[in-house]
C-alpha cells in the first residue's frame, strides 16, 4: 500500500511529505496540496505546500551536493543507479496503486510504467560510463596556417543544479528520464513533479533514497505552481531546466534566461493512409495509438489523414475495435478510463460539441460521466473545426478524408505543433518521401507515434519543445564541453 512498509517515512499523518538534503520534512507553511482521484472525484491524497523560503534552502542544499558528487568516480554513481532501479522494480506495486489512484492509470499499464522506469536508469547508468568516459584529443597542424604546438583535451563536465518537471500522465518514468542522466552526468537535481502524480514521484523518489545517494543530491518539493512555479523556473540556483508538459513550456523558455532547455510540449500528431496501406494493421495502431491511456500521451495519434478511396473501409474497421474497448475504473485495466480531471473532461466535451455543431459524423453516441469520457471517432471532421487542430488529450478521434497525398502534408505541417507522425503504406519509397516532408520530429512509417525505446531520440519542432530527449541525447544535454590546450614551446611530431 501507498506510504506503507518502507515509504511509511514519507507520509505524515493524512500529507506526504517533501525530500530535501536526504530527510522528509513537513512544511513550514503548515498548508497542503489535495490531489484528487479522477474516478471517485474526491481527495484521494494530500502533499506539502511547499514556501518560496524552502525552495531557496532546497537550491542552496543542492549546489553544494553537486559539487561533491561531480568528484564523484562514474563507476559509483552508476553503481547507486543500479541500485536505485532494483529497488524502483522491487517496490513497484505501491507505486503502481498510486498511479492508478492519482491520475487513472490502468494497473497494468501502471505496474508496466514502474519497470521501465527501473530498466531506463539502469541503462542509463551503462550508456553515462560509456560516453561520459570517453573525450577528444584534438592537435593544432589539422587547421591551416599552424604547426603542432597545441594539444587539445576535450571532456564532458555536468552543468549543475538540474531542475526536472514532469507531467501528470508518466510522473514515474518521466522523471527518472531527467533525473538519471542529469546524476549519472555529475549534476545534482530538484524535481518539481505534477500535482496529479506528486505521490508516485514521491514514492520514486524515496527508491533513490534507500539505495543511500548523498544528502542534497536529490530533492523533491510539492506545492501550488502559483506559489512555487515561477520562483523554481527563475530561480538563480537553477542551470538548466527539463521540461515536459504544455503550454506552460513556452512561458518558461521566455523567462528562463542564459541556461539550457529541454522542453516537450505536446503534439498533434498525424496519421497519413494511403490508398495501398494494410488496414487491419492500420486500424490496430489507430486503436493503439489514439485510444490507449485514454489518448492523454503526447504521442497518440491526434488526427487521421485517410484517402478517401480506403476511408469509408478503414472506419468501419476501427469502428469495430472501438466497440470492443472497455470502460470503466483503471482498477478493473479497463481499456478507457477517466481523464485526470473535470477540467480536462470539460475541455475535451468542447471540442466534441464544436464539431458536432459543424457537421462531423459521429460514429459512437458521445457519452460522459464525471470524468469518464466514452472512446469516440469522428468521422467527416473539417479544417474549420476546433478538434483538427487542437490537441483533446483525451479518447476522442478526428477523421479527415484526403483526395491526395500533399493534402494530407499539408494539414500535418499547417499545425503549430511537429512532434510525431506517422505514415501508413506498403511503398517504401512513398514512406520515405512523405516522411521527410512531414515537419515533425519524428515519423514512424507504418506504426504509431511513440516515445521509446527509451534510448531513441525523442525530439519535437515548432511549438512541439526545444532540444532532444532520449537517454544518450538528456546526458550530453546535461553535460557541457571543458577544453584543456597544452602550449607546447616547439612543434612536436610524433616519430618525426
Amino acid at each position: 500500500m501507498a506510504g506503507n512498509g518502507v515509504f511509511a517515512e514519507i507520509l505524515d499523518g493524512e500529507v506526504f511529505k517533501y525530500y530535501a538534503d536526504g530527510e522528509w520534512k513537513k512544511s513550514s507553511s503548515g498548508k497542503s496540496v489535495a490531489i484528487i482521484n479522477p474516478t471517485t472525484r474526491k481527495t484521494q491524497y494530500k502533499v506539502q505546500a511547499c514556501s518560496q523560503e524552502e525552495v531557496n534552502k532546497v537550491m542552496d542544499s543542492a549546489k553544494s551536493a553537486q559539487k561533491l558528487w561531480a568528484k564523484t568516480p562514474l563507476w559509483k554513481r552508476a553503481e547507486l543507479l543500479h541500485k536505485a532501479a532494483a529497488i524502483l522494480k522491487e517496490h513497484k506495486a505501491p507505486i503502481a496503486e498510486s498511479l492508478v489512484k492519482e491520475i487513472a492509470k490502468p494497473a497494468k499499464d501502471a505496474v508496466t510504467e514502474v519497470v521501465r522506469s527501473g530498466d531506463l536508469v539502469s541503462y542509463c547508468a551503462e550508456e553515462g560510463v560509456r560516453i561520459l568516459g570517453e573525450g577528444k584529443f584534438l592537435v593544432s597542424d589539422s587547421f591551416p596556417g599552424n604547426e603542432r604546438t597545441k594539444y587539445c583535451l576535450t571532456s564532458k563536465i555536468p552543468l549543475g543544479v538540474i531542475l526536472a518537471i514532469p507531467p501528470f500522465n508518466y510522473p514515474v518514468n518521466l522523471a527518472v528520464s531527467k533525473i538519471a542522466p542529469a546524476l549519472i552526468a555529475g549534476n545534482s537535481i530538484v524535481l518539481k513533479p505534477p500535482t496529479q502524480g506528486a505521490v508516485s514521484a514521491l514514492h520514486m523518489v524515496h527508491c533513490f533514497h534507500l539505495a543511500g545517494f548523498p544528502k542534497g543530491l536529490i530533492n523533491c518539493v510539492t506545492g501550488k505552481g502559483s506559489e512555487i512555479g515561477d520562483f523554481l523556473t527563475m530561480h538563480p540556483g537553477v542551470n538548466c531546466i527539463s521540461f515536459t508538459g504544455g503550454d506552460t513550456g513556452i512561458a518558461i523558455s521566455k523567462k528562463a534566461g542564459m541556461i539550457p532547455l529541454q522542453m516537450e510540449l505536446g503534439g498533434k500528431d498525424a496519421c497519413i493512409v494511403l490508398e495501398d496501406a494494410d488496414l487491419d494493421l492500420v486500424a490496430g495502431n489507430i486503436i493503439k495509438g489514439g485510444f490507449s491511456y485514454s489518448g492523454q500521451r503526447c504521442t497518440a495519434v491526434k488526427v487521421v489523414l485517410v484517402m478517401e478511396s480506403v476511408a469509408d473501409a478503414l472506419v468501419e474497421k476501427v469502428k469495430a475495435k472501438v466497440a470492443k474497448l472497455s470502460v470503466g475504473a483503471p482498477e478493473n485495466d479497463c481499456d478507457i478510463t477517466p481523464v485526470v480531471s473535470e477540467s480536462s473532461a470539460n475541455f475535451i466535451e468542447g471540442l466534441v460539441m464544436d464539431a458536432k455543431e459543424k457537421g462531423a459524423t459521429f460514429c459512437q453516441e458521445y457519452k460522459r460521466e464525471g470524468n469518464l469520457i466514452w472512446p469516440l471517432l469522428l468521422d467527416n471532421v473539417r479544417p474549420d473545426m476546433r478538434i483538427a487542430w487542437e490537441e483533446p488529450f483525451g479518447p476522442v478521434l478526428p477523421l479527415i478524408r484526403i483526395n491526395s497525398i500533399e493534402e494530407g502534408i499539408h494539414h500535418c505541417n499547417a499545425s503549430n505543433f511537429g512532434l510525431q507522425g506517422c505514415v501508413f503504406t506498403k511503398d517504401i519509397n512513398k514512406a520515405i518521401m512523405i516522411g521527410d516532408a512531414m515537419e515533425t520530429g519524428t515519423v514512424q512509417i507504418n506504426s504509431a507515434p511513440a516515445r521509446g525505446p527509451d534510448h531513441f531520440p525523442f525530439q519535437g519542432i515548432k511549438d512541439s519543445g526545444i532540444g532532444s530527449q532520449g537517454i544518450t541525447n538528456s546526458i550530453n544535454m546535461m553535460t557541457k564541453i571543458k577544453t584543456t590546450v597544452i602550449n607546447l614551446p616547439s612543434p612536436s611530431y610524433t616519430m618525426g
